[in-house]
């Protein structure tokens, strides 16, 4: 019986590209396996096994170009061979070609990929001046590094390594999951295609150490507290050969006795006396530059607030500074001499003020109200 034409059974044209070859085959395999399909279901195995037939010859451009030219002709074209129900071929080859982009780790060549280090994190305590103008600080910071002594093998020496017996150095082990040869890590080498006979003295095998690096660290000026900064690359060192990780400085910014931070507005709160807060005057303030002078109008009332303009906190992107908030909290004094009474209460009169005790007032308020 003749065979049928690989291009009619992967349903392309004699001008297929690899692509669109790999495509086709990658649809009926998926459709024909014998896994997707009632256990004795001979159709779809002989349909599976025609369309990898197919496949084996037309994705070699030299097997393909002997059968595009002798076609089945057995003397001159062996470029596949069969053997009972299998194939004299390397079906594992077969699919980590076709299915790469679905089942990725297939490939018994690949050892542990490398792992990027750990990334870090660094409390840095500051003070509300530092995070208000920023800072250049020096800080020292533990983190894991490749270890020195063994340069990041875990072995004593080089005759302390040898290939791994279970995997042959792969990293990888194979074994039969239905028709599919499915590989995994192998477990005696972590995937690492070699074992340790004697560890490192230094690191104990585990190929890093813990160090301090003193590090600078450039504070902007505006930052808050939980601010976060990151250093690149300063993190745990990777394994493998991947890269380090990153280093985050964490911002804790401590509390003034003055000062509160409102957005990029800052507030303080300034005590002034009876007779400023009527008469009016001129009083020293602080700010994060030193004392600045402002002026109390007359009549000002208690939890008036005045606003001294570019005196706060610059934008952590540096496009604007915010300004200071004054403020003002009227105090009552609590201790009168005998003039200072006397002075209040003709001040009283003349206002037209009662000045019996407020209880009795108060009292009397509440009977003329409610009768």
């Amino acid at each position: 019986m003749a065979k049928q034409d690989y291009y009619e059974i992967l349903g392309v044209h004699r001008n297929a590209t690899e692509t669109e070859v790999k495509k086709a085959y990658r649809k009926l395999a998926l459709q024909y396996h014998p896994d997707k399909n009632p256990a004795g279901d001979k159709e779809s195995e002989e349909k599976f096994k025609e369309a990898t037939e197919a496949y084996e010859v037309l994705r070699d451009p030299e097997k393909r170009a002997q059968y595009d030219q002798f076609g089945h002709t057995r003397e001159r074209f062996d470029g596949f061979r069969e053997t009972g129900f299998g194939f004299e071929t390397n079906f594992g080859n077969i699919f980590e070609d076709i299915f790469t982009d679905f089942f990725r780790g297939t490939s018994n060549r690949r050892r542990a990929r490398p792992q990027k280090g750990a990334d870090l994190r660094y409390h840095l305590e500051i003070s509300f001046e530092e995070s208000a103008i920023g800072i250049e600080t020096r800080i020292r910071a533990p983190r894991m590094e490749m270890c020195d002594r063994c340069n990041g093998s875990g072995a004593k020496d080089r005759a302390s390594e040898s290939v791994c017996l279970s995997c042959g150095g792969s990293g990888y082990v194979r074994f039969q999951q239905g028709f599919f040869n499915i590989s995994k890590p192998c477990s005696t080498c972590k995937g690492e295609g070699k074992v340790i006979k004697d560890l490192c003295p230094v690191c104990n095998g585990i190929r890093r150490i813990r160090k301090e690096r003193t590090l600078t660290v450039k504070i902007p000026p505006g930052v808050e507290n939980g601010t976060r900064l990151k250093l690149s690359g300063e993190g745990d060192s990777g394994t493998m050969g991947g890269p380090p990780g990153d280093l985050f400085v964490v911002i804790s910014v401590r509390e003034h006795p003055l000062f509160k931070r409102e957005g990029n507005n800052i507030l303080c709160e300034i005590p002034i006396s009876f007779t400023q807060s009527a008469l009016g005057t001129e009083i020293e303030v602080p700010t994060l530059n030193g004392k600045a002078k402002m002026k109390i109008p007359a009549g000002t009332q208690t939890n008036q607030v005045f606003r001294l303009k570019g005196k706060g906190i610059q934008d952590l992107h540096g496009f604007q500074v915010g300004d200071e908030l004054i403020r003002v909290i009227i105090e009552t004094p609590t201790r009168l001499n005998a003039r200072q009474r006397e002075l209040l209460e003709e001040f009283a009169r003349i206002s037209g003020e009662e000045i019996n005790p407020l209880g009795k007032s108060f009292f009397e308020k509440v009977r003329s109200i409610f009768g």
